[in-house]
């Protein structure tokens, strides 16, 4: 054995998961030992001796692939959507039958945006008004995005605990979905565009200023030393994280 940390990825084929592919094979310490399409069999994983599996898969696939992981001791990076509240409260109980096993659920890889989004929370309480705008390729299957769903909740809760009132706004009379998205409070509006990869900014307004907090990713690449992260740490944080943000020292 050389001690590097077997690696699994589900999803493979997809845009993100080849992205995943590379960056594990190019990685000295860990080693691939599957890359399955959302078809394949999930014994294989199991056969391949994987110790961490990543989920680049679809919705639909994500909960099946990671309740199969817990169950047989697979550590679990997941940067598929679709975790709500709901599967998240499923996920722990499940997780409390597994105590050793850890799972990050990562709505972003991109190093610069999990910055951006604590950078934001941390900005939310002194401004009167916030909006999100989110800007991505139009095959992109679910609008909002889960970083911006993940912002907004950071967002409200920061400004709750502030006792700050929610964003002034005198809409009356609006088309359907004129003021995009409301999640928990904070109004967040989606972008697919042809040309892009993924963009998010985050307005907080006051009278008399302006803060725009951006982010952009012009390559998936730039996911990658967050998913590689994910691997080297998940089986040290038994139990669920949601957010990269809990694997890195942002509370200075």
């Amino acid at each position: 054995m050389n001690g590097n940390v077997a690696v699994a990825v589900l999803g493979a084929r997809g845009r993100m998961g080849s992205e995943a592919v590379r960056a594990i094979e190019a990685a000295p310490d860990l080693d691939l030992v599957a890359a399955l399409g959302r078809n394949d069999p999930l014994d294989q994983l199991v056969s391949s001796g994987a110790s961490v599996v990543v989920d680049l898969t679809v919705p639909e696939s994500t909960v099946g692939n990671v309740t199969f992981a817990l169950e047989h001791g697979i550590h679990a990076v997941v940067g598929t959507t679709g975790w709500n509240q709901d599967r998240l409260a499923q996920l722990s109980v499940l997780l409390e039958r597994n105590p050793e096993t850890g799972v990050l659920i990562a709505p972003n890889f991109a190093l610069g945006s999990v910055l951006a989004t604590a950078f934001a929370a941390r900005a939310a309480r002194y401004f009167e008004s916030v909006e999100i705008v989110e800007l991505h390729h139009p095959e992109k299957v679910d609008a909002p995005s889960g970083t911006a769903v993940r912002t907004a909740e950071l967002i409200s809760r920061a400004r709750t605990e502030a006792g700050v009132p929610a964003s002034p706004d005198a809409t009356t009379s609006s088309l359907p979905g004129a003021r995009g998205a409301v999640i928990e409070g904070i109004a967040v509006h989606s972008v697919r565009l042809r040309g892009l990869t993924a963009h998010q900014e985050v307005l907080f307004g006051s009278r008399g200023e302006q803060l725009t907090i951006r982010h952009d990713s012009f390559d998936r690449a730039s996911f990658m030393p967050g998913v590689l992260l994910g691997i080297r740490t998940v089986a040290s944080r038994p139990g669920l994280t949601v957010g990269l943000d809990g694997y890195l020292d942002l509370q200075g």
